[in-house]
């Protein structure tokens, strides 16, 4: 009996360094925005926000940075089937067992052209036809078509694992 296990998060730089800036930036000019009204007793700005709104701001895109780094993608393939979570959207394993399944492989998508991005994605804006998205990073993912027509991709870092261990469970595929 094989078993594929993977747990991805958000770890990319780029979105790293975008958070920082997110959070820096209404920092600083809230910092700043304060100096000013301190020391020459005038506002920044022709219209500036209050302060409360100036810290309810800056709280905000704290926490929303903060509950990124709590996201969690985990996949488990075993005999019973596909399991997946998407933490904390998906408060519950999610469970897709092989007799739901009409086919299943590892392909290379566009995550962007095809789902509009990483995430939860998919069947809403962009294209309905390409079917739903759990991805964390990257262009690699497990494609299910299930008997019932829809289509699932989850995303994967463990291109070959993941294919190794569908080939296991074909059989089980009716």
């Amino acid at each position: 009996m094989k078993v594929f296990k993977e747990e991805q998060r958000f770890t990319q730089t780029w979105l790293i360094i975008i958070l920082i800036i997110s959070i820096g930036v209404p920092f600083l000019f809230g910092v700043y925005g304060i100096m000013q009204q301190i020391i020459y007793k005038n506002p920044l700005g022709q219209k500036p926000m209050s302060d409360a709104g100036l810290i309810i701001f800056t709280i905000s895109m704290f926490i929303l940075t903060v509950l990124i780094f709590f996201i969690k993608l985990t996949t488990k393939i075993d005999e019973k089937g596909i399991h997946y979570q998407f933490y904390p959207f998906h408060l519950s394993v999610k469970t897709i067992s092989w007799s739901e399944v009409s086919k299943a492989g590892v392909r290379t998508y566009l995550p962007i052209s095809e789902f509009g991005g990483w995430g939860l994605r998919g069947g809403f804006f962009f294209n309905k036809g390409k079917g739903k998205a759990v991805n964390i990073s990257g262009d690699i993912g497990i494609q299910l078509i299930l008997k019932n027509g829809k289509k699932l991709l989850i995303g994967t870092q463990k291109e070959s694992e993941a294919k190794s261990v569908l080939e296991t469970y074909t059989s089980k595929i009716n």
